[in-house]
C-alpha cells in the first residue's frame, strides 16, 4: 500500500481546480501534508485546502503565477518553510492557453504557452532538487504531460501539444541526470478528463468528437487520474520506477 507517503510534503502546483484538486485530496487522504498552489483560481485552492485539513492533514497555500521563475523558486522555498521539507513534488500547473493554428501563433502567444507548461515545470524541478538534495533522502518530482504530447493535438492545439512533448522528453532526461540523488521522475499524461480546462478550451462538439475516439466510450474524471500520483509518490509502490509516462486515457491512445 502507500501508507509510506505518511507526513510526506507534497507541493502540487495549480491545484486549485481539477486534476490538481483531485490530486491534493489524495496524498491528504494518504496521511502526506499537501502545499495547495493557485494563481488566478485562489478562493478555490482555499476551498482545497480547507478539505485537505478536513481530512486531518497538515496543509499551506501558496499562490503566485508559475511562469515567472522567481515565483517557482519562492512557492518552493515557502512550502519548505511552512511544512518543514519537500519530498515530492508535482507539475501539474499547465493549460493550453488558446486553441490556433499554425498562422495565428505570435511569438506572445509562444511565450504564454511555453512559460507555463515548460518553464514552469524546469524552474519549479531545480528548487525542488536543491532542497531535496539538501534533505539527503531523495525524492520524486511528477510532471503532467497530456496525450496530445502523444498524438500531437486537437484543432489548433499543436504548440499546447509540443509544449507537452516537450515534458515528457524533459522527464526522461531528468530522471538519468537526478538518479544518483535518489530523485526519480516520471510523468502523468491525462487523456480527454472532464476538468475547467476543456470547459474553457473545448466545446460541446469538439469533446462528443474526442469521446468517439475514446474506447471505453466515455470522458475521464479527474479523480480517476489521482492514482497514478499517488502511485508514482510511493516508494514502496514504485520504488523502481523512473523516467515513464503513466497514460490515464480510456484507451484512447496505446503507445
Amino acid at each position: 500500500m502507500h501508507d509510506d507517503l505518511k507526513d510526506k510534503v507534497i507541493l502540487i502546483t495549480g491545484s486549485s481546480t481539477g486534476i490538481g484538486a483531485a490530486a491534493a485530496l489524495a496524498f491528504a487522504r494518504a496521511g502526506a501534508a499537501v502545499a495547495v498552489h493557485g494563481h488566478r483560481s485562489l478562493d478555490a485552492a482555499r476551498e482545497v485546502l480547507a478539505q485537505v485539513q478536513a481530512l486531518g492533514a497538515r496543509g499551506c497555500l501558496l499562490s503566485g503565477d508559475v511562469t515567472e521563475s522567481a515565483t517557482c523558486r519562492r512557492i518552493v522555498d515557502e512550502t519548505v518553510a511552512q511544512l518543514g521539507r519537500i519530498d515530492v513534488l508535482v507539475n501539474n500547473a499547465g493549460g493550453l492557453v488558446q486553441r490556433a493554428p499554425i498562422e495565428q501563433i505570435t511569438d506572445e502567444l509562444y511565450d504564454r504557452v511555453l512559460d507555463l507548461n515548460v518553464r514552469s515545470v524546469l524552474m519549479c524541478s531545480a528548487a525542488a532538487v536543491e532542497h531535496m538534495r539538501r534533505q539527503g533522502q531523495g525524492g520524486c518530482i511528477i510532471n503532467l504531460t497530456s496525450v496530445a504530447a502523444r498524438h500531437g493535438g486537437g484543432a489548433g492545439a499543436a504548440l499546447y501539444a509540443g509544449s507537452k512533448g516537450f515534458v515528457a522528453t524533459i522527464t526522461k532526461g531528468l530522471a538519468k541526470e537526478l538518479v544518483k540523488d535518489r530523485i526519480r521522475v516520471n510523468a502523468v499524461a491525462p487523456g480527454v478528463i472532464t476538468t475547467p480546462f476543456h470547459e474553457r478550451y473545448s466545446t460541446p462538439q469538439l469533446l462528443e468528437g474526442f469521446r468517439a475516439t475514446i474506447p471505453m466510450n466515455r470522458l475521464g474524471t479527474a479523480d480517476e487520474c489521482a492514482g497514478a500520483f499517488v502511485f508514482l509518490a510511493s516508494e514502496r509502490m514504485s520504488g523502481y520506477i523512473t523516467g515513464q509516462t503513466i497514460d490515464v486515457n480510456g484507451g484512447q491512445y496505446m503507445p
